[in-house]
């Protein structure tokens, strides 16, 4: 057997590149937009109001996830869409030296979020079709650190590259035009690479019976879901997990570069991509990768609260920046980068629970389920996040991320989990 052919059949040939390609495009239009458009000149209420409506086809992926289920493979569907992905940021590359540019690269950014979503399904449909339960555990802190390198190669490599390009050229929208360029040149790659590198799992074909009506299959994929064992309680928890993250996520990066008068810590776009790209980018990592190992041979529902209270507490770091506004470089890239570290480890326990809950013969649609909820659960306190800031400072608004902690906290001692979901479970030794 070749190198090539034994390498494929490796997970680690797919599963960090796939999650990486997966994590772009939504730090782009979810987070790194943020900074753009602020860098652009439009104002917080407006950024925080429209990159939030960008996420809803996050939200709504229910409503055509089935299809990826019955028609064609998740393996097709995969770099399908990350080539379309590609064409579409172009196409908003395009659009910025445009007097209409932040309507038109808003609507090129909703086909991304449109084609990446529909990723998502394939993806993490693919992921639970290629591997068995204990190497979905192992790879989940992996995928998950893949996931954030993408997200942290947005806030901290593209924004920094940004911000040199800006200061070389003299024009903050060229700088946003090659950045959109080099992310679609990158999709183009991904969906390339992963159209040869992709495994073919044999479970991985449309489920639905020869010649059954397409449209009956996906209302069973439905009904399906909503037979689950307190599908209520797992709706509403899901939803909840990230609550306070759906809100700090749209004004962390408009408080690290707003004026200090204005309550920010007046950092530079530059400055904030180098802290997003170090010490974000090595905590994330560490606590996605410590997230998974421990879920792995513990099991979830040990975890669980201990990742709940992680992914919610070091919030606090944001409040303690607002309200001292130290001026030392090292002290707020810590504060950060405890941030990220709670929110990597606290993460490993919501992907889990996500498929958890997809378990059975939809688990492709009703995964995309969870996570549409979770983007519900992101979109909704996002959308407004910019609406409260603005009404009561950065300082009281961390101390609201704080309190939106709460309800998941109430909510948690409900949900029932088996105790060794998840756990690697131990091989027979021979003699």
């Amino acid at each position: 057997m070749s190198f090539i052919a034994t390498f494929k059949k490796n997970p680690w040939s797919w599963i960090p590149t796939l999650y990486y390609t997966q994590g772009i495009p939504y730090v782009m239009v979810v987070t790194v937009s943020v900074i753009m458009y602020k860098d652009l000149g439009i104002e917080n209420s407006q950024i925080a109001l429209y990159t939030s409506l960008l996420s809803l086809p996050w939200a709504f992926k229910p409503a055509w996830s089935p299809f990826i289920d019955i028609f064609k493979t998740k393996r097709w569907w995969t770099y399908l869409m990350q080539g379309l992905i590609g064409v579409s940021f172009a196409g908003a590359a395009i659009t910025l030296n445009t007097p209409f540019f932040f309507q038109g690269s808003l609507i090129f950014l909703f086909i991304v979020a449109f084609c990446s979503s529909t990723h998502d399904i394939a993806a993490d449909g693919f992921y639970m079709l290629a591997l068995d339960e204990e190497d979905q555990s192992f790879f989940v802190g992996i995928r998950s650190t893949f996931f954030r390198l993408a997200m942290i190669s947005g806030e901290g490599l593209f924004v920094v590259l940004a911000g040199i390009i800006a200061t070389s050229s003299g024009s903050v929208a060229f700088s946003w035009v090659s950045i959109l360029g080099i992310v679609a040149l990158l999709l183009f790659v991904m969906s390339a690479y992963h159209g040869f590198m992709l495994p073919k799992p044999a479970g991985d074909y449309p489920v639905r019976n020869e010649g059954e009506n397409p449209f009956k299959a996906v209302l069973e994929t439905f009904v399906d879901f909503f037979k689950k064992d307190q599908i209520l309680l797992a709706i509403l928890f899901v939803m909840l997990y990230r609550f306070g993250e759906g809100q700090l996520v749209k004004l962390a990066a408009p408080f690290l570069l707003d004026a200090k008068e204005l309550g920010g810590l007046g950092l530079t776009v530059t400055e904030v991509g180098v802290i997003n790209g170090t010490f974000g980018l090595i905590a994330l990592t560490l606590g996605g990768i410590l997230g998974g190992i421990v879920i792995s041979r513990h099991g979830l529902k040990k975890w669980l609260w201990p990742m709940i209270i992680s992914m919610n507490l070091p919030n606090a770091a944001y409040w303690f920046l607002a309200h001292y506004q130290p001026e030392s470089y090292l002290t707020i890239s810590s504060l950060v980068a405890l941030e990220k570290f709670g929110y990597g480890f606290g993460f490993a326990a919501f992907l889990m629970y996500l498929i958890y809950i997809a378990r059975g013969s939809y688990k492709t649609a009703h995964y995309a389920f969870g996570t549409a909820l979770m983007a519900f659960g992101m979109s909704i306190p996002g959308s407004i996040s910019g609406f409260i800031q603005e009404a009561v400072g950065y300082e009281k608004f961390f101390i609201w991320v704080l309190v939106s902690a709460i309800p998941i906290l109430i909510v948690t001692p409900f949900i029932k989990i088996e105790n060794d979901f998840g756990k690697k479970k131990e091989k027979p030794t021979t003699s």
